[in-house]
């Protein structure tokens, strides 16, 4: 039965929930669009006991409301590690699962393609025209087509493509950079990922280019060299038991002159678990590199050249890609559901908060076999 908050619902955690929200210049069923309005009293008692995990799960189930759902996540995680109490609620045994088991094997790394494989429709109509499922660059950029775009170039650049090149694209999604440099810069591309679906409209997204878009684990990319790689929002999917052998396997495949990028949303700590509710509701097994894992990985493989952070910039992609969601709706809720635009209103906006808070990073890393002789010239 939905009650409302005011029947005086008893549960030990509510007092300081409510407290610390005060401390946030956030109440408990006010007015303004970042102020929260509990719709159902099992929010106190089914939910909050579960951490933040029970506290999204719940918004998802229509227990609560929030109008300015990415400005409330803002707020929150500005909190720093005051919010990191309500983070560990009762996340110690997953933790010591995610420590003894590798989460992203072979096997279980297909997991991912319950997202990927949600839709093609959905992904078209949310992304830019290339369907490019990653941060978007807007420096010069007014949008989401030109921001992808400018993206996609800045890659091309960093990695100093030039006509003739064979360049690697290690998850490539449904083919936007591999199709964009071939247009654009008159290379051979091969593009990997192990999606179905991806691959079946990867294909015919780039058909008479030349493209090779292969259903392939990275691990199992056979002994052949390329002039450069680029990997752009894959690495999210490794997971930590697994970095060196990427690096590993990217070094075996990048000429000794050539140039790597990698681009990653990047963990301010390092971890070896998830985001409970990301991992069981959007990007199975998925887990944030920090930086000190990331060069822990390529130590002894790779000279640094560059490192960019532009993170503040996927805060803006996450909010374009809501208003698109959004106005697709009426299209696309006959497949989809109510419950299910709910989680995905609650991982863009929610993502988007934890950006524009500065909890989470986006990294562009370019990396080099030997070093760059004379020096790399960073572009921004």
């Amino acid at each position: 039965m939905t009650t409302h908050a005011g029947t005086g619902t008893f549960a030990p955690g509510r007092r300081p929930l409510e407290d610390f929200l005060l401390g946030l210049d956030i109440r408990i069923d006010g007015a303004r669009p970042h102020d929260v309005r509990i719709i159902d009293d099992a929010f106190w008692t089914k939910a909050l006991p579960w951490g933040i995990k029970g506290i999204l799960d719940a918004y998802v189930d229509g227990w609560w409301e929030c109008d300015r759902l990415d400005e409330m996540t803002t707020r929150v995680l500005s909190a720093g590690k005051t919010i990191q109490a309500w983070r560990a609620l009762p996340l110690a045994a997953q933790h010591l699962v995610w420590r003894a088991l590798n989460h992203q094997t072979r096997r279980r790394s297909l997991e991912i393609r319950r997202h990927y494989d949600l839709g093609d429709d959905l992904f078209a109509a949310m992304l830019d025209r290339r369907m490019a499922y990653s941060c978007a660059y807007w420096k010069d950029a007014a949008t989401l087509d030109e921001a992808q775009e400018a993206k996609l170039d800045l890659v091309c650049r960093k990695v100093n493509l030039r006509p003739g090149m064979r360049v690697l694209d290690i998850g490539c999604g449904w083919g936007s950079f591999v199709g964009f440099a071939a247009e654009r810069y008159d290379v051979s591309a091969v593009g990997v990922t192990i999606s179905e679906d991806q691959v079946c409209l990867g294909r015919e997204r780039t058909a008479g280019l030349p493209v090779d878009i292969r259903l392939q684990d990275y691990r199992d990319l056979p002994d052949e060299r390329f002039d450069a790689i680029v990997s752009i929002g894959m690495f999210e999917h490794v997971g930590y038991k697994n970095y060196r052998t990427y690096m590993e396997t990217v070094r075996r495949c990048l000429k000794p002159d050539g140039l790597f990028l990698l681009h990653t949303i990047g963990g301010p700590t390092s971890k070896v678990s998830c985001n409970p509710w990301i991992a069981e509701n959007i990007f199975p097994n998925s887990m944030l590199p920090s930086a000190r894992q990331i060069a822990q990985a390529t130590e002894g493989l790779f000279v640094l050249e560059d490192w960019h952070s532009f993170g503040a910039d996927y805060d803006r992609t996450l909010m374009a890609w809501h208003r698109n969601f959004e106005a697709a709706w009426p299209a696309l809720e006959a497949s989809y559901g109510d419950r299910f635009r709910r989680m995905w209103r609650c991982y863009l906006l929610v993502c988007a908060g934890s950006f524009r808070a500065r909890d989470n990073q986006l990294w562009q890393i370019v990396l080099s076999p030997n070093g760059v002789r004379g020096g790399y010239q960073s572009v921004r």
